[in-house]
């Protein structure tokens, strides 16, 4: 896990016009805000060393655009159908390709003797989880390309236990075909005796990743996330208060506040992509949330002759993935969805009595998912693939590699059953949990209880149980700083269930030897933190196995298609709704967020599970809702949590409580506002 950033000064990219107010214009905080001091690099380095601890770096990239690099005539430069009349980089006659959906312009450029220059700064921070020896970032290869990568490969290219995922990467991407070639453009392919091209590597890995990679050859930056948005990864379009091109893990405070009224952002986009972004984030901001995919942007050179604007210009092109089983993934079709239609595997209602044989199909569709989330837990904590930093480490008893948020709930308890069949039994195994109502809150209750039954399945493994206390009235300066990390989220919500993210993930709490097996019932309550560098999340389980609320109305009012695509749309958004935002939280205590429920196996598997095989909605809440994870904890001996009912984190925590009282008066006051939907607007309190 590493903090990841790129500043691109000196080119205008096309289609977005960086020196044209919009007819609303910005409003005058707006300008105040940002029109003075721009965002530096030594604004973003802080924040991204919290999330690298290891090591941080910078590296500065002068491109010299001179008449060597112009085509003579009819030059061609792609457009993913931008509005030309929007741009001051771009002017000329204008062709349809009949073989492309993308927009052609042709240039009769010349030769004129003249240079442009862009300056192009790499920033790249390290905590470094694989390899023997230490790694630094930005990294370089022989033929000046530069890579900056915050991600874990588990599968697609093959990483040796002793090797680092960056230097591996690296290489891949050197010995890539160039992006200069005609099919490449038009494709996002290249079928060149060169290799695989950058769309085919980065579609084969399996895990989560964004990355920012410099190709010297072909003067292009690529950039993106991973198919789900695993990994953090915000993006500053060009505006009129700050004409660069940005990308960063992670906002630092002073950016991290809303502005409204432009929408110049998003002129450089074509369709698909301004939809994205759009739909991405609540208003307009400094940042946004880079939709999930593969980018790529193109430097060229530009002649005063033929351009409104002197100097090198881009073109950002989103290209396609070329995993034809990833790509049938993202789609997230079910074929089986209504037994009704599809009655070959029957299911179990109060009226209808379930066969002996169906209980085996339910049986083997529990033990395939749980196959495949084991697999998914043992490639995320193999220790020979997790970087130790010293040999004393290695003999510390106390040691804990991995940490589980962990609310004693259903999918807390599987991945912690799972980890103590994928981890050395010499490790301690740290339950971070987090209460705002001390030994009252739900979750603190469930969590002193599942680790009683953990004890029972695992009684050799070692559980430390910590207990994090928190009360609103004692974080301000954490809470203004949770603000900064959940941007571009804006809603009391999602600062809820930041705070509580933030804290636990922490890890700062205390251990009660009543509770923990490998200490002695009368020893003292004492003060420890956690200092696990990997931390287990059950992010994905919800929205895979109709977890929410919002999945039972939707089933009651329009039967197993609506439940289907309300499933799919939560996982269509997970990236701009969870999972930048917990990313940024959790990764700022220096730990790595891993998400065994969202791995690619775990979810093809599920896909291929009959939709009633894995709820059925018709059952009371706590019994029909996730109800193949509920057979995947009975086969793990973990009976009480099998029956454990959904709690989100704002309400197990009594974050949410203790929020709604302070903020709006009282939790029916806040009811009444809808507050977890209202957004924070500055929060005075």
């Amino acid at each position: 896990m590493c903090g990841i950033a790129a500043i691109v000064t000196g080119v205008c990219i096309i289609g977005s016009n960086p020196y044209k107010e919009t007819k609303e214009g910005l409003t005058s905080e707006a300008k105040k805000e940002y029109g003075s001091v721009l965002l530096t690099i030594d604004d973003l380095k802080p924040a991204l060393l919290r999330r690298g601890p290891d090591h941080l770096a910078s590296r500065k990239v002068i491109v010299q655009l001179g008449p060597e690099t112009l085509v003579e005539t009819s030059g061609i430069v792609y457009f993913d159908q931008v509005d030309q009349s929007q741009s001051p980089c771009c002017f000329g006659k204008t062709a349809k390709s009949n073989t492309s959906p993308l927009e052609t312009c042709i240039q009769d450029v010349g030769v004129e003797e003249m240079q442009s220059t862009a300056q192009l700064d790499f920033i790249g921070a390290m905590l470094q989880l694989r390899g023997l020896v230490p790694v630094s970032q930005p990294l370089e290869d022989a033929s000046g390309n530069l890579l900056v990568y915050n991600g874990e490969i588990f599968g697609g290219i093959n990483i040796a236990d002793d090797s680092n995922d960056l230097q591996v990467l690296l290489h891949e991407l050197e010995i890539s075909c160039s992006s200069d070639c005609l099919d490449f453009h038009m494709n996002g392919s290249c079928k060149s005796e060169l290799g695989k091209s950058i769309p085919d590597i980065l579609s084969a890995i399996k895990g989560p990743w964004a990355f920012i990679y410099w190709q010297e050859r072909s003067k292009t930056m690529w950039f993106g996330r991973d198919a789900f948005g695993r990994r953090s990864i915000l993006v500053h379009w060009p505006t009129c208060t700050d004409s660069r091109f940005i990308l960063s893990s992670v906002s630092p405070p002073s950016y991290a506040k809303n502005y409204s009224g432009s929408d110049s952002s998003k002129n450089g986009l074509d369709n698909q992509m301004a939809n994205e972004v759009t739909n991405s984030t609540h208003e307009n901001t400094y940042w946004q949330e880079l939709p999930c995919g593969i980018y790529s942007l193109v430097l060229k050179s530009s002649s005063e002759k033929h351009y409104m604007k002197k100097g090198p210009f881009g073109v950002v092109q989103k290209h396609k993935w070329t995993d034809p089983l990833l790509t049938k993934t993202i789609s997230w079709d079910r074929s089986l969805l209504d037994p009704k239609i599809e009655p070959d595997i029957p299911i179990h209602t109060d009226k209808r009595p379930l066969p002996s044989d169906s209980l085996t199909v339910h049986a083997a569709f529990a033990q395939k998912v749980l196959s495949a989330l084991r697999r998914s837990v043992m490639r995320r904590t193999k220790m020979n693939s997790i970087f130790q930093t010293s040999v004393k480490q290695l003999r510390d008893k106390e040691m804990a590699p991995v940490a589980i948020l962990f609310s004693g709930g259903l999918d807390s308890m599987i991945l912690a059953a799972l980890l103590d069949r994928c981890l050395n039994p010499q490790y301690i195994v740290d339950l971070l949990n987090v209460s705002f109502d001390g030994q009252l809150a739900p979750d603190r209750v469930s969590a002193r209880l599942g680790v009683i039954e953990l004890q029972k399945i695992a009684p050799m493994r070692r559980w430390r149980l910590v207990e994090i206390d928190a009360s609103l009235f004692n974080l301000t300066k954490e809470i203004k700083h949770v603000m900064s990390l959940i941007h571009p989220a804006n809603t009391y919500m999602d600062l809820n269930i930041g705070i509580a993210l933030w804290l636990a993930a922490g890890g700062d709490g205390w251990v009660d030897g009543k509770i923990c097996n490998f200490l002695q019932e009368d020893q003292e309550r004492y003060k420890y933190k956690s200092k696990a560098r990997v931390l287990l999340v059950g992010s994905g389980a919800d929205e895979q196995c109709a977890g929410y609320g919002r999945h039972r109305t939707k089933y009651k009012h329009g039967g197993w298609l609506a439940l289907h695509e309300e499933m799919r749309l939560d996982m269509h958004r997970i990236w701009k709704r969870n999972l930048g935002r917990d990313d940024r939280l959790i990764s700022d205590n220096g730990k790595e967020a891993r998400f065994p429920f969202l791995d690619e196996e775990v979810i093809q598997t599920l896909l291929e599970i009959p939709l009633w095989g894995i709820a059925n909605l018709d059952e009371p809440v706590g019994k029909g809702d996730k109800k193949i994870l509920r057979e995947v904890a009975r086969l793990l001996g973990l009976e009480d949590a099998a029956a454990m009912p959904k709690r989100a984190i704002q309400f197990g925590s009594r974050i949410a409580r203790e929020s709604n009282r302070r903020n709006f008066g009282s939790n029916r006051a806040a009811n009444q506002a809808s507050a977890g939907s209202v957004k924070l607007h500055e929060y005075t309190h």
